[in-house]
């Protein structure tokens, strides 16, 4: 079973008129991976592309079209794909394997525990600390507020708890006043 922390990710490229015995290879593939319990795969039918024999495949022209390059995806333990590689190699006779190591950092399921079944998180008693960051509402990361990012981080380490507080009325490092803006849009108007 697939569980949070070092795994493989395989991704195998192959054409979508690409054949195994009587069907297409990319439905066997997914087929194998199914039987053989891997936690999920993704097969996913590319915009377009091209390959070792630099012809490039689209949709946009009718002959080449079915051609189109497919990709299979899916993550595993490394035990587990060591097992699987021997059959896929045997399977793909015309495209490209490739292994990549990963990190699963959190694994989602739709079936929930009843509400009964679900346990209280665990609650520590002993010495804790408290860390508190003091930022501008306007600081970001990557796009985001940088007050979000800091959350979602601390709930990915499985942090007991976090908060986020605004502020109404402050000053910071050099001495200025900060007022919260609805308070200040309030005071113009008047």
């Amino acid at each position: 079973m697939l569980s949070k922390g070092a795994a493989k990710k395989v991704t195998i490229y192959l054409n979508e008129d690409a054949r195994y015995h009587q069907g297409s290879l990319y439905e066997a593939v997914l087929t194998f991976l199914l039987h053989k319990q891997v936690a999920g795969a993704t097969a996913t039918r590319c915009l377009a592309g091209f390959g070792v024999h630099r012809q490039m495949h689209t949709p946009k022209i009718e002959a080449l079209a079915e051609h189109l390059p497919v990709r299979i995806e899916f993550i595993e333990s490394a035990v587990r794909v060591d097992e699987l590689l021997p059959s896929l190699y045997d399977m793909v006779s015309d495209g490209l394997i490739e292994v990549q190591d990963t990190t699963v950092v959190k694994l989602a399921q739709k079936d929930r525990p009843s509400a009964e079944a679900k346990l209280p998180r665990e609650r520590k008693q002993g010495t804790a600390k408290m860390l508190r960051v003091f930022l501008g509402e306007a600081d970001r990361l990557d796009g985001e507020p940088l007050y979000d990012a800091i959350v979602k981080r601390l709930r990915m380490l499985d942090i007991a708890g976090a908060t986020v507080y605004r502020g109404i009325l402050g000053y910071g490092a050099r001495g200025h006043k900060h007022r919260e803006g609805f308070f200040i849009f309030r005071r113009t108007c008047r």
